[in-house]
């Protein structure tokens, strides 16, 4: 009996002590188990918020992208075309210096990139388009100046001669206007001539232009056998007469355009061409300035000069660049307008004999001598004079009309109404001394070897 409860007290100790052990376990689990859970619930509120992060950055980096397609690259394409297209920067700031944000700027450096190259080849396929539809114009303009002059000697009934008169102006103005769009596509200005007297070279630029009769030429030059070398006189006239043209479309039709031809002290001429008109603005007198300059004209697109184009200041420009003389067109008139100045070095210029015979244009030419002044008249206002000096070695030319030097006081402030029958009767004098002009000194024209190339 004894034995029995002996049995049975140990097994029940031992049944205690296995569940207090196991007792102390479950706990130990349970409590092992809740400090799991509270990690795992910590990890699941962690990868919440960074999920939420990771969404919210994602759709801000779609909207930076959407932003860059839809408005910083086409607000760059179109500051391309003029700076006062401003461009945008990044829809979020919070990307400044991120490498997502230097990763939109190399995109956007290579759009920039991709349409001034496109935009490039395009105008230079259209300037070779333009180039070669000019020549052919060209030369028809001046086969028909050639045969209106040949029917002017033939014919002369004062009518008939008046309407030959009309339609050689009219010409000339089309061989301007196609003339002025070569140069700016690449071509030459189609003439060479011989050396000639600089008051003949802006006489003839005046007479390519409707409203001629409104410009008044003056001359200060201290001598008048004061010539332009041959190769740069008809780019020189081209020069002027753009300018001229652009003071007479500035300007009112009852006001008069001066022309004033100067020769300073350091052998420089220029030819000073003032309006009376509204002036440019800042921003124009800027734009005109840098095509006039002569620098990079290659860079100058022909979409930059607007519907239609204003091919006037990229000729010069054009001009100006390949023949070495300076144009400025950004200082303001006497009369309140613009003054444009086409700047002659003396490297270009020439003296011309008075009574010698002219030489080929195309015949070979020492270098210029220092150009030999007349006597001043005795105004105290007058410019000063050099010392005589030799130049029998220069390309000469006849010289059969002389311009009388004007003080400044003399210059017309403003025109008066044109007379029709007395411009006609002008023009019609002018066409003849021309005419009679082209006898004694042949134009010579060439083919555009360039643009045969």
């Amino acid at each position: 009996m004894t034995s029995i409860f002996e049995a049975a007290t140990a097994v029940l100790g031992a049944t205690t002590a296995v569940g207090a052990v196991a007792t102390v376990r479950l706990a130990r689990s349970r409590a092992a188990l809740s400090r799991e859970h509270a990690t795992l619930k910590d990890q699941h509120e962690t990868q919440g918020h960074l999920l939420a992060s990771a969404g919210a950055r994602e759709t801000m980096l779609h909207d930076e992208l959407r932003h860059l397609l839809n408005t910083r690259l086409p607000a760059r394409a179109l500051n391309l075309v003029s700076d006062h297209y401003p461009v945008p920067g990044l829809l979020h700031e919070s990307l400044l210096g991120t490498g997502y944000a230097k990763l939109l700027d190399a995109v956007q450096d290579l759009f920039v990139t991709t349409v001034l190259e496109e935009r490039s080849r395009i105008d230079s396929a259209a300037r070779a388009a333009l180039r070669g539809a000019c020549v052919e114009m060209q030369a028809k303009a001046y086969q028909l100046q050639e045969l209106l002059v040949a029917l002017q000697g033939e014919y002369q009934d004062e009518k008939t001669l008046k309407d030959f008169f009309r339609i050689d102006h009219h010409n000339e103005q089309f061989t301007r206007l196609v003339q002025k769009a070569a140069i700016v596509s690449g071509g030459w200005p189609g003439l060479v001539r011989p050396d000639t007297h600089l008051p003949d070279v802006v006489t003839g630029a005046k007479s390519r232009l409707h409203g001629y009769e409104r410009i008044k030429i003056h001359s200060r030059l201290f001598a008048d056998n004061v010539g332009l070398a041959g190769h740069v006189a008809e780019p020189i006239a081209v020069a002027c007469a753009e300018l001229m043209a652009n003071a007479l479309e500035s300007s009112r039709g009852d006001l008069s355009v001066e022309v004033t031809l100067l020769q300073t002290d350091n052998g420089t001429v220029c030819i000073q061409i003032d309006d009376a008109g509204k002036g440019m603005t800042a921003e124009a007198a800027k734009r005109g300035a840098r095509l006039v300059s002569g620098e990079s004209p290659q860079s100058v697109l022909l979409t930059e000069l607007g519907d239609p184009p204003a091919l006037g200041f990229a000729a010069c420009g054009r001009l100006v660049a390949d023949y070495g003389f300076q144009v400025f067109v950004d200082r303001v008139s006497d009369y309140g307008g613009v003054r444009a100045v086409i700047s002659v070095p003396p490297a270009l210029l020439t003296v011309i004999d008075e009574e010698a015979e002219p030489l080929s244009a195309m015949a070979p030419r020492p270098a210029p001598a220092p150009l030999t002044p007349r006597p001043p008249s005795p105004p105290a206002e007058s410019a000063p004079t050099a010392g005589p000096r030799d130049a029998s070695s220069l390309p000469q030319r006849r010289r059969r009309n002389r311009p009388a030097p004007v003080t400044h006081e003399q210059l017309p402030r403003e025109a008066q109404p044109p007379d029709p029958e007395s411009a006609l009767a002008d023009w019609a004098a002018y066409e003849q001394g021309l005419a009679a002009g082209r006898a004694d000194t042949p134009t010579h024209t060439e083919p555009d070897t360039e643009d045969q190339t």
